[in-house]
């Protein structure tokens, strides 16, 4: 009897199980089973892995093959059992001379019935945690670029079974993979200077993009408002480098590329309105990440806003606040983070011309009253910034060189503010807690009593209350102050729609 145990791993949500595949051979009439809680597409491996063996030159054993995928309870699925398979076969059954099986190297892939090696899902997650535990980890070509992102883990990368083969038994070993610069391959951000006129929503991104806050643009058709959302990643600090993983193992395990997460490029995801609650927060029977998860640390803009049936807007109800989504099945349970600035852009009415100034608007009062109501106050609570875009002048839009500040001026002031935000709570605006605004949003007396008021007489919620705040201590920020006066207050107000209540 022989046996060889191959490591490598699985993929649950944007984690990396350890998975040991143990091969058993013994005697008896050929056959070959797996066994391990695998799904469909790992038990047809077989078939894979018999004939990649046989076409690259290799004997399959006649001899009964049981093939373990250890722990049993934890479900399998994909072909990137295929490798490891196919070298605990080769191992058992004596074909690699010099090389005995070690937990020192894992190894994920899929094999083709040529023997070459295919690229999988989720080896991000994989390599990050191969590379704590000290160990190195052989994927397909085409997986390399994306394992060594994950700083500190060595990464063989083969094209074919044989040359697998000849790296462990030292006829040609491989060389580790090395990082390569991804910046080439991403497209440039959109630069605010592109952007005419429209001083306050500028005003309202750069606050936006300063605190983390949540921000709504509302005005008639051709106003700007989905140039302006896609101007706000340019105002964003790049991507950390905890950030750059989390943000590329979410692509990694979706099959996305990671190159705009390694340039350090935040997301900015644009699903269409006609878009399922499902795929806006994720699931599935295998539960994927959501355009919420693949926007996390990044901008989500919602455009058209109405348009989007109700119940899946009130699925971003929790996230908001929470920054994850927890994904429930009968038989697990998925964590993915979904921290993201959500950007959302709407008509004021169903033909978009109320309130602009001409009289093109033919919808009734009751028709305009229906279309607002289609967003749920309790989703309008959660937006800091809710502002009216109107439409340019035609004299404003067509003059020449009126552009205004670029994206990499206006960052510099949104990272000055961030910094003052790290360095007195360690954390942006948006995460502070209402026993931290206390502590850091004190207000003198006359300004207290403002928003005393404000409160009273618009009917705020506690929560509107303390995104007010959050929103007036990241103008203070702006503003280089230390403490929250009367100023960014009322200029609070404004974003929020509440300009017009007389409170100065």
């Amino acid at each position: 009897m022989s046996l060889a145990v191959i490591h490598t791993r699985a993929q649950l949500g944007v984690e990396a199980p350890p998975v040991a595949v143990e091969v058993h051979l013994s005697g008896g009439l050929p056959s070959m089973s797996i066994v391990g809680l695998p799904e469909t597409a790992v038990k047809e491996s077989r078939e894979r892995v018999r004939s990649a063996l046989i076409t690259a030159g290799f004997d399959f054993p006649q001899r009964r093959v049981t093939i373990n995928l250890a722990p049993a309870d934890l479900p399998k699925e994909g072909g990137r059992y295929d490798l490891a398979i196919a070298i605990g076969i080769l191992s058992a059954s004596g074909q690699l001379k010099g090389w005995k099986a070690s937990p020192a190297t894992e190894m994920i892939g899929e094999l083709a019935l040529s023997g070459d090696i295919r690229p999988v899902r989720g080896i991000l997650p994989a390599a990050v945690a191969a590379g704590k535990l000290g160990r190195a980890l052989v994927v397909a070509k085409e997986n390399a670029e994306e394992a060594v992102m994950a700083e500190g883990t060595e990464v063989f990368a083969a094209a074919h079974l044989l040359e697998l083969v000849a790296h462990l038994c030292r006829q040609q070993p491989l060389p580790a993979q090395v990082p390569a610069d991804c910046t080439e391959s991403v497209r440039p951000v959109p630069d605010l200077a592109d952007v005419k006129g429209q001083l306050q929503a500028r005003r309202a991104l750069e606050v936006a993009a300063a605190g983390g806050h949540n921000l709504l643009f509302s005005g008639p058709p051709g106003s700007g408002k989905s140039m302006l959302a896609a101007r706000l990643p340019g105002l964003l600090p790049p991507l950390e480098v905890g950030q750059r993983l989390e943000v590329a193992a979410i692509a990694s395990v979706s099959g996305q590329s990671v190159a705009p997460a390694c340039a350090g490029i935040r997301p900015f995801r644009s699903p269409h309105h006609t878009a399922s609650a499902i795929a806006l927060v994720g699931g599935g029977s295998h539960p994927r990440p959501g355009e919420i998860s693949l926007a996390h640390q990044g901008v989500l803009f919602l455009d058209e806003l109405p348009e989007f049936p109700r119940r899946v807007l009130e699925v971003l109800r929790e996230p908001l606040e929470t920054g994850e989504i927890l994904i429930s099945r009968a038989a697990r349970q998925t964590r993915y983070p979904a921290r993201f600035q959500l950007v959302a852009a709407m008509n004021p009415c169903p033909c978009g011309y109320h309130d602009d100034g001409t009289d093109r608007c033919l919808c009734t009062p009751d028709q305009i009253r229906r279309y607002q109501m289609k967003i749920s106050g309790p989703l309008l609570d959660r937006i800091d910034l809710q502002l009216q875009v109107p439409a340019l002048p035609a004299e404003t839009l067509l003059q020449p060189g009126a552009a205004g500040e670029s994206s990499a001026a206006v960052r510099e002031r949104v990272m000055a503010a961030l910094e003052r935000q790290l360095g007195r709570q360690g954390k942006m605006n948006r995460e502070l807690s209402g026993r931290e605004l206390e502590q850091v949003c004190a207000l003198d007396a006359s300004t207290e009593a403002l928003l005393v008021r404000v409160m009273q007489q618009s009917q705020l919620s506690a929560r509107a209350c303390h995104r007010l705040l959050r929103v007036a201590r990241t103008l203070a920020d702006l503003a280089g102050r230390d403490t929250v006066a009367r100023q960014q207050l009322l200029e609070a107000l404004a974003f929020r729609g509440l300009a017009g209540g007389g409170w100065c």
